[in-house]
């Protein structure tokens, strides 16, 4: 891509959580000072008006924010949505969103929402094809944006390199960020048999520009991602790793269903900051 794109250079540092409708009230009632940013969903967020939007101008007053999409399809073979790309612009600029994130996989095609995070094979022929992307979309939005690992079940035959190696390459090639996510990293690693820390190691560090934590359900066979309980000590054990890694990257936690007290998911979050303390530690 021609480099006319804006670096993400914002000084959001420290330790986030996922902005959820269920805590509105508690966050505006006594804002946690333990909460140093939020994200929110990116799709909550792109109609004109409403209670969402309502909230979210009266917690951005006390909160810087990142956004986080799920419809970018940046793989899928269909054409960019830059209606999509239009909303997602103007609620950056009226949030002033330190940066945008979505997902390296595909959604959908020929205007079916598969409504799901489907996997990329790892092809030459992929990585060309998503890198064209990437670029067109920093261009419309003048910036860098922060693309995640997905979570997966399948792997695809004709896969010519892991998936550390495609991920490294979208980001050197197409000049993006990587949203690490370290337990769909701990979840492929399960499901499909690899080392997870030979996938943070292959990662350039200067790439890495958030990261996500969130629980899963494991049934044994296979990891799903579920995002609908607390952090297991192996995530957290990785996340050390990836601490130790990448030095004080701004990290988080997800939690989609099942959500506890605003109280507990600070606490846990407390957890995720003394990990990074003792990793920055022993780094330095």
């Amino acid at each position: 891509m021609t480099r006319t794109t804006a670096a993400t250079s914002s000084p959001l540092q420290g330790f986030g959580l996922g902005l959820r409708r269920e805590h509105y009230h508690a966050i505006l009632e006594a804002p946690p000072a333990a909460v140093d940013w939020l994200e929110i969903l990116t799709e909550n967020y792109l109609v004109d008006g409403g209670k969402p939007l309502h909230f979210l101008e009266r917690i951005r007053q006390h909160f810087p924010m990142v956004m986080h999409g799920v419809s970018l399809s940046i793989g899928s073979a269909a054409p960019l949505d830059f209606g999509y790309l239009g909303r997602v612009r103007a609620l950056a600029r009226r949030i002033d969103a330190a940066w945008i994130s979505d997902h390296l996989c595909w959604t959908g095609t020929d205007g079916l929402n598969l409504h799901d995070l489907m996997p990329l094979p790892f092809t030459e022929e992929a990585l060309a094809h998503v890198v064209s992307r990437v670029a067109r979309v920093q261009e419309y939005l003048g910036q860098r944006i922060l693309l995640e690992n997905v979570s997966s079940y399948i792997t695809y035959d004709h896969s010519t390199m892991p998936e550390w190696e495609f991920l490294r390459a979208v980001a050197e090639q197409a000049d993006c960020h990587i949203l690490l996510d370290v337990n769909n990293v701990y979840v492929n690693a399960r499901n499909h048999g690899f080392d997870p820390r030979t996938f943070l190691d292959q990662l350039p560090v200067e790439r890495v520009r958030q990261i996500h934590l969130a629980g899963h359900f494991d049934r044994g066979d296979v990891i799903i991602d579920t995002h609908d309980r607390a952090i297991i000590a192996p995530v957290l054990d990785l996340y050390a790793a990836a601490a130790h890694r990448f030095g004080p990257v701004p990290a988080m936690i997800e939690r989609d269903s099942e959500l506890p007290a605003l109280e507990a998911l600070v606490a846990e979050l407390d957890t995720v900051r003394q990990v990074a303390a003792r990793a920055w530690q022993e780094a330095a």
